[in-house]
């Protein structure tokens, strides 16, 4: 690879995280304003240098989440996405006015694939077009940053002028996005080398990297991508995203920091938040991270081969490349318990960055904690932000837990007793299942009679223990339209129910965006 030299004016690694966009894309993921506010108060926290809050045209949710994020985070930059058409760039304009910096994030496709299949045009519109957005753009903010989507499989010469267009139009930072996943690393890398190397002005902009992980490769090819030139890394915590996901922001800023014999650059992220961000995301997603992901997973600074326990016991750089306290593993770690007050429990929200809003939802916080309390001995930092998750939601609930009793016995058949209010009017029903999740959803459904299809059932231990609370996460389909819902407790079959009619009562409030994507990158 050609490596680009560093120097003072290019060792910073801007970390741009599009977790509550890219991210968000995910099927069934599907976040209230009040949950993008504390994902997005996280991510001010881990010291991320742009902010992707949301696409704002696509529906008046994400139009509001622009603009409340906007009005909460100082630090970060704001960035808001939009097609290469002048009310996408409106709405985006006028979503960003109370950001302290303001990017409006636009594009539109690079390779033919795109251009003669999906946009049924020449490359020379697409240069008219791409030149027309960038300015249109700058009319409202002074930091334009433009994608050129499937990136990854553009002709190099073509690539090369649209990156020039863009930056001589006003463009601050090009996207480079592999759209596809398709990209080796060495190719991807040599991408970005060729643009560094043949864009005349490239000098006036920034190259970001935003890979897709089709083949595994997210991660490799950003770090490829920033050996190579690039100076912006777009990313996910948790590497969340459609498909197979994102790059993972905590193995790019971890791999770049572990790895500085070969990257002379660095980042602004503030790597003890990294393990309580990706909790935060897993619980209010309901997306479990997989024990043995890198970095977050819970296996990741397990040890337990008797050589490599003995190894690390002796020095623990025979068997790890970085410090688990490092990244947030048992970093301002406080137990609560029933005893704790409401000050201890206060002040436990406020240095996890959980926002609880009035008195009243303080309030009713605290008494579910204390419910809590009464169930399971030690409250963790992971209760917490179930709990959390679980009270901070905007919709309706038409669909109200009242009460469940499920029978389980060897030779017969489970039996769940229900009782549910729906609309403020309580109704009863008993069913039989094959299991006590069978029966119970089984009975929900006799009452709801949604039509949909139960498309995945998964539970998570938020923490270890048999008194741990289960978190489940529900995803129903419905005639094609995919939502998930979660619930946590400590009773897995409770925690079930209260999954299911989450994703229900998420179905009824209508949630979805008002139009699909048309352009992601």
């Amino acid at each position: 690879m050609n490596c680009q030299p560093t120097s003072k004016m290019n060792n910073k690694v801007f970390i741009f995280d599009t977790t509550l966009r890219d991210g968000e894309q995910v099927p069934g993921c599907q976040l209230n304003t009040v949950e993008k506010i504390e994902v997005a108060l996280a991510l001010e926290a881990l010291g991320v240098d742009v902010l992707e809050a949301g696409f704002p045209i696509s529906s008046p949710v994400d139009f509001k989440s622009v603009v409340e994020i906007s009005k909460n985070i100082s630090g970060p930059t704001i960035c808001a996405l939009t097609r290469a058409v002048a009310a996408d760039i409106d709405c985006a304009a006028e979503a960003l006015k109370f950001a302290k910096r303001g990017r409006i994030h636009t594009g539109i496709g690079s390779s033919d694939i795109h251009i003669k299949n999906k946009l049924k045009t020449t490359r020379e519109n697409i240069l008219e077009k791409a030149a027309w957005a960038t300015k249109y753009a700058r009319n409202y903010v002074d930091d334009v940053e433009f994608f050129c989507e499937d990136a990854g499989r553009a002709d190099l010469e073509f690539l090369a002028k649209m990156v020039e267009t863009v930056i001589a139009a006003g463009a601050t930072v090009v996207n480079i996005p592999d759209t596809t996943g398709y990209c080796l690393p060495e190719q991807y890398g040599a991408k970005i080398a060729y643009l560094m190397n043949n864009v005349p002005n490239i000098d006036k902009a920034i190259l970001s990297a935003h890979c897709h992980n089709d083949l595994g490769l997210a991660v490799s090819n950003s770090l490829a991508a920033v050996l190579n030139g690039a100076r912006q890394v777009e990313c996910t915590i948790n590497g969340l995203g459609e498909r197979a996901g994102n790059a993972a922001l905590e193995e790019i800023v971890m791999g770049i920091r572990t790895r500085s014999d070969l990257f002379a650059v660095e980042t602004s992220i503030y790597t003890p938040e990294i393990v309580p961000t990706s909790r935060l995301v897993s619980g209010i997603t309901g997306f479990p991270v997989q024990p043995n992901k890198a970095i977050v997973g819970a296996n990741a600074f397990a040890h337990e081969s008797g050589i490599h326990q003995d190894g690390v016991l002796k020095h623990r750089e025979t068997y790890e490349i970085m410090r688990a306290e490092d990244v947030g593993w048992n970093a301002n770690r406080m137990v609560l318990g029933k005893h704790s007050g409401r000050a201890a429990f206060k002040a436990r929200l406020e240095q996890l960055g959980i926002a609880v809003g009035s008195d009243n939802s303080f309030n009713s916080l605290f008494i579910r904690f204390k419910e809590l309390a009464d169930k399971k001995h030690d409250i963790f930092d992971e209760d917490l932000h179930a709990l959390a998750s679980d009270s901070q939601n905007e919709v309706d609930e038409s669909y109200k837990l009242v009460a469940l009793e499920v029978t389980s016995k060897t030779g017969t058949k489970p039996e769940a007793k229900l009782t549910l209010t729906v609309n403020g009017i309580e109704k009863n029903v008993t069913a039989i299942g094959s299991g006590p999740v069978d029966a119970t959803f089984r009975a929900i459904e006799a009452v709801a009679n949604s039509g949909t299809t139960l498309e995945l059932y998964s539970v998570n231990a938020i923490t270890s223990g048999t008194d741990s609370q289960g978190e489940v996460t529900v995803r129903l389909n419905q005639a094609g339209r995919i939502i998930n819902g979660h619930g946590a407790d400590t009773d897995i079959v409770i925690a079930s129910a209260k999954a299911y009619l989450d994703a229900l009562n998420l179905m009824l409030a209508n949630v979805d965006r008002a139009h699909p994507q048309e352009e992601t990158i």
